[in-house]
């Protein structure tokens, strides 16, 4: 340990958090890729590598030629995403117009051919993966008090919370609406009375980077482009429609854009709409638009307390050397962690009930960064263990 470095208790500030989840009466959560990774789903460096292996000789080629264009940390399958529909946009996919060796048509091919890659690998995963724990979560969080509703905030493109929804009969909402090609309908998000929403009960779930049920249908004569949803395994049913994952910064579809949008407002409105506690797992502050939205509104509500767990120490350290360790944000990482603005490392920790679990004394160690023992923190944090 170094000794010049601050210290925090474990247990003083655990109890400080399950005081904290006791009183509030507003809550929200961001789940990143981290908590899809815990149950046995790839994440974004899985998904980079596994795609390249999928790709023909001629995708692959060009899947090289936009990745090594990229910097490290954004050659990444969503960095690499980006750039393919940039390209797209600004050659209007023209098999005549070309960007750095790629001309619009190879770029839609390549945009469509990933994304087929990416429903495949992980559709296939979700078949094995342990939805228990997302199960216990949703059953945990639909037991609170239901003064406000309560908002799920992804950047995961996988069906397993929609899955535990439904296994466990609980309504959730997400802005789409219909039941033979539901379509995202932004006036529901936008509703300001009462009678104009859907119960409080219903718990809200925006997927900020899309989804595997989210499909592009062209105009059919009757509707005009539009984005729906559709169930899992559908995509055999629409072999043509493009998976909308992953928004473009550059708008070259605006309605294709609109549940992005939507989305996004509906993060900055919760952010901003006074008291709440906001809490973060699995996400490693990699997006940026989402990164500034979050930081941007640490500094304009400080009503608003954020609890970010992570995994490792690295992205701590990497916002603290940013000057955003805000005084509310609170971030728990393995080895250390930021508390009211203070960086440090966990003191030694006497062994009580609510530590036990999440500590290990040889090597000084909080493990809430593991999605899994996140939500074995929250039920017991609720009195309800396992239940």
């Amino acid at each position: 340990m170094d000794e010049n470095m601050k210290t925090h208790d474990p247990i003083r500030e655990l109890s400080e958090i399950r005081e904290q989840l006791s009183y509030t009466k507003r809550i929200g959560f961001l789940f990143g890729a981290g908590t899809s990774k815990a149950i046995g789903l790839p994440d974004i460096a899985d998904l980079t590598k596994l795609i390249d292996e999928a790709l023909s000789a001629e995708e692959k080629k060009y899947y090289g030629i936009i990745k090594d264009s990229l910097p490290v940390g954004l050659n990444h399958i969503e960095g690499i995403l980006n750039k393919v529909r940039l390209i797209r946009e600004i050659t209007d996919e023209s098999q005549a117009k070309s960007f750095d060796g790629i001309n619009g048509e190879n770029a839609k091919n390549l945009d469509k051919k990933i994304c087929d890659e990416i429903y495949d690998i992980i559709f296939k995963a979700e078949s094995s993966a342990n939805i228990d724990v997302s199960r216990k979560f949703i059953t945990w969080l639909n037991h609170l008090p239901r003064d406000f509703s309560k908002e799920i905030f992804t950047t995961n493109y996988d069906l397993v919370i929609e899955k535990a929804f439904e296994s466990l009969l609980i309504p959730y909402f997400d802005g789409f609406v219909g039941s033979n090609e539901p379509f995202f309908c932004h006036e529901s998000l936008e509703a300001k009375s009462l009678q104009d929403r859907p119960p409080v009960s219903w718990i809200r779930l925006w997927k900020l980077h899309g989804s595997l049920g989210w499909f592009w249908k062209t105009n059919d004569g009757v509707n005009p482009d539009r984005v729906i949803r559709l169930s899992a395994g559908a995509k055999k049913d629409y072999p043509d429609a493009e998976l909308v994952i992953y928004p473009s910064r550059d708008k070259y579809e605006s309605s294709r854009k609109q549940p992005f949008t939507s989305y996004f407002d509906r993060l900055r409105d919760f952010s901003l709409s006074g008291e709440g506690v906001f809490i973060i797992s699995g996400y490693s502050f990699s997006d940026e638009h989402i990164n500034e939205l979050i930081f941007s509104c640490l500094k304009q509500n400080n009503r608003l307390h954020v609890l970010a767990f992570f995994y490792s120490d690295e992205p701590i350290k990497k916002i603290v050397a940013e000057h955003k360790n805000y005084p509310n944000l609170t971030m728990i990482g393995k080895n250390t962690a930021s508390i009211s603005g203070v960086f440090g490392e966990w003191a030694n920790a006497s062994v009580d009930e609510l530590i036990a679990p999440f500590w290990d004394d040889s090597s000084k160690s909080v493990s809430l960064g593991d999605y899994k023992k996140l939500v074995e923190f929250l039920t017991l944090c609720s009195g309800k263990g396992d239940a």
